[in-house]
C-alpha cells in the first residue's frame, strides 16, 4: 500500500491496541468510525423482524474446534445479552474435502471438529471484540454456531460468516433454508477457498442454493467497500498457514500462484447477500490478530473488510 510503512503503530493511519487476555490485539485505529447508535439500533430492529424471532434464539453452546489451539477460554461477559452476535454457519463435510482428517477423529458435524469450525472460536472473539470497539453496536463477543437444519433458530441471525467453502456440501434441505434466509434479508460472507478444486467443491453447493444467480466479482465503487472504510487498495491475505510454510509443502502449494477476488452474490435489488474472499484467508487475519508473527497489515486489512461487510449487511 503506497505511503504505509510496515511499522505496526503506523498502518493505516494509527493502530488501537486491545489487550486480550495475556495477548493484543492490533487493529485500525476507531476514530473516523463513529456510527449512529439509534440508527444502527433501528437497523437492526428492523433485520430481526425481517428474518427471525429474537426470542426463540437457542442457548449458547460451545463446539470442539478442528484447530486445538482456537480452544480457548471464555470470556468474562460471555452470558450477557447483547444487539449483534457473530454467527457461523455449521454444515456437513464434503467427501473429498482438503481437512477430511479431524483432529478429535471422524466426527459428526453436528457436534463440532469438523471444517466449518476452523479459525472458531478465536477468530469469531477476536473480530467481535474488535468491531465492539471500532464501532458503536452493542457487540457481544462469543459466537454463535448456527445449523441450517434447525429451521426454528436459523432465522434468528442476521449475519453469518462461514470459512472452508472447498470443504462445505448442504444437503437440499439446507440450501433451500440459507436460500430463503438470504431472500428475506440475511447475509453471510464466506471465506477461506483457495484455487479450482477447492472452487469446485464450493460451486457445487452454492448452485444448489442459487441456480439462477451468478458469482461476480464486487466492483470497487460498490457500497459494501465504502460504508464505513474506503477499500479501494484490497490485497491477498494469506493465512497463517502459509507464512509459516511460505510456498513449499503441501498447504504452501495451496496458495501458489493465486490472486485474491472478491465476489458476490446480489439479489433482485442489487443487494449483496453473499460476500466472498476467494483466494484469501481473512478469518486467519482475525484469529492471529493477537499473535506479533503474524504481520498487521493482513489483520489490519482483514478487520476493515469485516466491519463493512457487517455494517453494509445492516443497512442494506
Amino acid at each position: 500500500m503506497p505511503g504505509v510503512t510496515p511499522r505496526r503503530e503506523e498502518l493505516f493511519q494509527c493502530i488501537t491496541v486491545l489487550e486480550f487476555g495475556p495477548r493484543r490485539i492490533w487493529y485500525p485505529s476507531g476514530k473516523a468510525v463513529q456510527l449512529n447508535s439509534q440508527r444502527a439500533l433501528g437497523l437492526l430492529a428492523a433485520g430481526f423482524l425481517a428474518i427471525g424471532v429474537v426470542w426463540s434464539q437457542k442457548p449458547f453452546r460451545v463446539y470442539p474446534s478442528m484447530e486445538g489451539y482456537d480452544n480457548i477460554a471464555l470470556p468474562d461477559d460471555w452470558q450477557s445479552k447483547k444487539e449483534w452476535t457473530q454467527a457461523r454457519l455449521m454444515y456437513p463435510q464434503h467427501p473429498d474435502a482438503r481437512f477430511s482428517r479431524y483432529r478429535y477423529g471422524r466426527m459428526d458435524w453436528r457436534e463440532g471438529g469438523t471444517s466449518w469450525t476452523q479459525d472458531y472460536p478465536r477468530a469469531d472473539r477476536h473480530f467481535a471484540t474488535a468491531l465492539k470497539r471500532l464501532t458503536r453496536l452493542d457487540v457481544r463477543v462469543t459466537e454463535q454456531p448456527s445449523n441450517p437444519d434447525d429451521v426454528d433458530d436459523f432465522f434468528n441471525w442476521p449475519w453469518l460468516v462461514v470459512g472452508e467453502m472447498g470443504d462445505w456440501q448442504l444437503t437440499d434441505p439446507q440450501a433451500k433454508t440459507l436460500r430463503e434466509y438470504l431472500l428475506r434479508g440475511g447475509f453471510i460472507y464466506m471465506d477461506d477457498f483457495w484455487g479450482p478444486e477447492e472452487y469446485g467443491r464450493f460451486a457445487e453447493s452454492m448452485t444448489r442454493v442459487f441456480p439462477d444467480r451468478p458469482v461476480v466479482e464486487i466492483e470497487d465503487a460498490d457500497p459494501i467497500f465504502h460504508v464505513v472504510y474506503d477499500l479501494d487498495d484490497r490485497y491477498q491475505v494469506p493465512g497463517m498457514w502459509a507464512l509459516r510454510g511460505g510456498r513449499g509443502g503441501w498447504m504452501g502449494q495451496r496458495a501458489a500462484g493465486t490472486k485474491a477476488h472478491w465476489m458476490g452474490i446480489y439479489d433482485d435489488h442489487n443487494r449483496l447477500m453473499v460476500a466472498m474472499s476467494f483466494n484469501s484467508d481473512v478469518g486467519d487475519s482475525w484469529e492471529w490478530a493477537d499473535e506479533p508473527s503474524y504481520p498487521e497489515k493482513y489483520s489490519a486489512l482483514g478487520i476493515r473488510l469485516g466491519v463493512n461487510y457487517v455494517v453494509y449487511s445492516m443497512s442494506h
